[in-house]
């Protein structure tokens, strides 16, 4: 693997880097009117945020099993963040350049910018079989974003108070072993309570014969009442002016296969 900027946390725990939070002044920000969030997806839980002056870059992956028909997500970026080390969010090789790289929970300052890792478990069996799944809780042009990545487990108290009041959220929704099924994912979303939800993490044609997550309708069909809106484009370009005043929306994003 070849070298690359790290940026490590100081920290010992989720209560450690709860009090670091409050003591930064980690406050929701104000949107800029002439700055706009671009959110490109670019398959299963990856995705390129721009704005702000800044390119981030969610869990790249290696193509196999479900993500077998994507392709790789070889993208210039300036911080790239993974919420684990497995192939499907966590595969860093084939990145060009060298970008910063974020991979462990904790409280990070990278240009005038907070980025918060989260801890939370990649399984429903407390983290004894994949392990940590880290989510990621940022602002970028203006809008408050929360990357939950292959969350599998229950949020804690504790991680509720970390995870905050998104403006966006990104939640796994195809179950399988190590991630949200449709129904964990609706109990957390009824617990984070966001204005926009992003589905990830779900069966498309991408996947082979050894993927084992659903599709997004089995979701969609769960949160009945809740608006869809669906874009023909992998690309979506956001203000706080987009977001719905109340109440959820899900956004279901297109990928050109």
């Amino acid at each position: 693997m070849r070298r690359r900027q790290l940026m490590r946390y100081a920290g010992a725990s989720l209560l450690t880097a709860m009090g670091t939070t409050w003591a930064s002044g980690f406050k929701p920000s104000v949107a800029q009117n002439s700055d706009r969030l671009s959110v490109q997806w670019l398959g299963h839980t990856c995705f390129l945020f721009t704005g702000g002056g800044q390119r981030v870059l969610v869990n790249p992956f290696r193509n196999i099993g479900c993500t077998a028909g994507y392709r790789p997500p070889s993208i210039e970026t300036d911080l790239v963040l993974i919420s684990s080390q497995l192939l499907d969010e966590g595969a860093i090789e084939t990145l060009p350049g060298n970008p910063r790289l974020l991979y462990e929970p904790g409280v990070y300052q990278m240009d005038n910018k907070q980025i918060q890792g989260i801890r939370t478990d990649h399984d429903r069996e407390g983290g004894r079989r994949f392990g940590v799944n880290v989510a990621w809780r940022w602002q970028q042009a203006g809008i408050n974003i929360l990357h939950l990545g292959g969350i599998a487990g229950p949020i804690s108290v504790e991680q509720r108070i970390l995870l905050g009041t998104p403006d966006i959220v990104f939640i796994p929704v195809g179950g399988g072993p190590k991630a949200y099924n449709p129904t964990e994912a609706r109990q957390a979303l009824q617990t984070l309570s966001p204005k926009l939800v992003v589905p990830t993490h779900y069966r498309t044609q991408a996947a082979d014969n050894t993927c084992d997550i659903v599709g997004l309708d089995e979701f969609l069909n769960l949160m009945d009442g809740t608006p869809v809106r669906r874009t023909n484009s992998d690309t979506v370009a956001l203000t706080q002016a987009d977001l719905p005043r109340s109440g959820s929306e899900i956004k279901v994003m297109s990928y050109r296969f």
